[in-house]
């Protein structure tokens, strides 16, 4: 089993995590392909946004693969006034993750997260094990629990 820095930090936690591996195909790193390639439901796959908040701070939403960010929720929910996407050429930098490999767990900082309440409807759901080509898959519950992230709403009624 593949154990990146995310992993390892789960099961030091106590945590059970199985890990997912699948092929990369680097014309097409959306989660939705990737659900596809794994045969799971794409719900349940859930991808890692980080967003600026107003006051400069930065946060974390994870969300269904699928689901569109409410901005304005996700402000709110995160104490903000207003929030944007962290532009993609920043976000290594700030997380030591590329795209296509962003774990909510083991960035260079933490920052506050939030889990979409959507993850209540899975007995596991699957984020990114922190590298392309690998999810991890753990009880939302546990997740929300090592990363303190509430379970709020955060998509926009648009799919």
């Amino acid at each position: 089993m593949l154990r990146t820095n995310a992993v390892r930090m789960l099961e030091q936690a106590g945590i059970a995590v199985q890990v997912h591996e699948y092929p990369v195909d680097e014309n097409d790193l959306s989660g939705v392909h990737v659900a596809e390639v794994l045969g799971i439901d794409p719900e349940r796959l859930f991808k890692t946004l980080l967003l600026k908040g107003g006051s400069g701070g930065h946060f974390v939403c994870c969300i269904p693969t699928p689901g569109k960010i409410d901005l304005k929720k996700a402000a709110r929910a995160a104490g903000e006034k207003r929030a944007e996407m962290l532009p993609m050429k920043e976000l290594f930098t700030v997380t030591g993750y590329i795209r296509g490999g962003c774990s909510p767990v083991g960035m260079k900082k933490t920052f506050p997260t939030l889990l979409d309440e959507s993850s209540v409807l899975y007995d596991s759901i699957l984020v990114s094990a922190g590298v392309r080509g690998a999810m991890m898959e753990l009880s939302p519950a546990h997740l929300a629990a090592y990363l303190n992230a509430p379970q709020v709403e955060l998509m926009s009624g648009e799919e």
